[in-house]
């Protein structure tokens, strides 16, 4: 079957334990992945596909369903204490989690789950096994990347990587989100053959070159960075480089709420990088928006900047690019297949505050080059990256899949 044939509508479980795709943005676990089930979630729904997503249930005032939209129900699963919980803290009830999942799904096991990060996927397994219903997997990220690039800042549970292996050799397909996840994959055992590609997706209906942006500070030039504010995400290399860029601002998108932003350990240590650097009075911290608000701040950007130390897929990219912004972003994980240099942006080495400097002021210099590229940014970002695309790739792989497995009966 081909991504072009009409799929059969399906009753779709996707599994995400700690994202939930109700969650406010910025948030330490809350980030892309939560938008990207979210998406998927809707996509299918528009193909005409049943979708029902599990998450942990982290509040005890949240109902056992919610309808998200058409099509899509949330189901809260209680697995652990019903209040916010670390991801790294997690795996002690992924089986409670599977468990409770398997229970709830046996009346009308679904045509194919799919789950998404690795805790998920145990969980998933144990629930998928029970059903005998096919399992697909998407990793959003791998633990062997984390460790290399954090080392002992790690916080993983150290049966991570052992239990990636686990979950890509048990379930029937994986669905890797960029070429370098295959090739990691590949180091782990898990062959390529078991993998297919499909990139995460970005909305270009809200994500658009055209509407309200945000107001801007007395300042020629705006830089803007947004994600989760931890330290991989390359904040401080921006800061560092802002010394090498006058009469520029750098806004800061992501963290905590606002009033919570002075009480923040991240943000105290950018802000004391920012006073040594001398440019403590044009590096501005937002916290969390909601996600209404960031069109409008990507909008507001000459550049937008993504200098992750390593970055497994990187919504923030398309999102970018879609509402055309050139992007300086670094020559890592899934940026590699997103942001395509010199077209739409520039790749630079990652943790080197003079290389993202360069790049950033070619883009500053010249705003026909800026408007070139953003224009070019947006059109790929039609051509590849529309969550309609990815769902109808996302559902080919769903019928590969069935076509190929052997039924119930057979396997009895």
């Amino acid at each position: 079957m081909t991504g072009h044939d009409p799929v059969e509508p399906l009753s779709v479980v996707l599994v995400s334990e700690h994202a939930s795709p109700l969650a406010a943005l910025g948030g330490v676990d809350a980030g892309g992945q939560n938008v990207h089930v979210a998406r998927l979630a809707g996509a299918l729904a528009d193909g005409g596909h049943q979708v029902t997503v599990f998450t942990r249930r982290d509040d005890p005032r949240l109902p056992d369903e919610v309808g998200m939209r058409p099509g899509v129900v949330v189901h809260h699963v209680p697995a652990g204490p019903p209040e916010p919980v670390p991801k790294d803290e997690l795996l002690p009830y992924m089986e409670a989690f599977g468990r409770y999942m398997a229970g709830v799904l046996e009346d009308r096991p679904p045509d194919v789950v799919h789950s998404h990060f690795w805790m998920s996927g145990i969980a998933a397994v144990r629930a998928s096994q029970a059903l005998r219903v096919p399992l697909l997997h998407t990793y959003h990220a791998l633990g062997t990347v984390k460790r290399r690039h954090q080392k002992a800042a790690d916080t993983s549970p150290p049966e991570r990587i052992g239990a990636e292996c686990e979950v890509g050799l048990a379930c029937d397909r994986v669905i890797a989100t960029c070429r370098d996840e295959v090739r990691e994959l590949r180091r782990m055992g898990i062959p390529p053959e078991r993998v297919s590609v499909v990139p995460c997706g970005v909305d270009p209906a809200q994500f658009t070159p055209v509407g309200p942006a945000a107001p801007r500070g007395p300042a020629r030039h705006r830089l803007l960075q947004l994600g989760r504010l931890v330290p991989r995400k390359g904040a401080a290399v921006t800061i560092v480089a802002l010394s090498r860029l006058p009469d520029t601002e750098l806004v800061i998108v992501g963290g905590p709420p606002p009033d919570g932003l002075d009480a923040d350990p991240e943000v105290r240590r950018l802000r004391r990088i920012a006073r040594l650097a001398g440019v403590g009075d044009r590096v501005r911290f937002l916290g969390a928006v909601s996600r209404d608000d960031v069109a409008p701040l990507l909008r507001s950007a000459d550049v937008v900047v993504c200098p992750a130390d390593y970055e497994p897929f990187g919504i923030v990219p398309l999102e970018a690019m879609a509402c055309g912004r050139p992007v300086v972003a670094t020559a890592v994980g899934g940026q590699l297949d997103t942001v395509a240099d010199p077209e739409c942006g520039r790749l630079v080495p990652p943790r080197d505050p003079a290389a993202l400097a360069r790049a950033a002021a070619e883009f500053l210099a010249d705003p026909e080059l800026r408007a070139a590229c953003g224009a070019a940014g947006r059109r790929r970002v039609l051509g590849r990256y529309d969550w309609s695309r990815v769902g109808a790739a996302t559902e080919a792989v769903y019928a590969r899949v069935r076509a190929t497995r052997p039924t119930v009966t057979d396997a009895a």
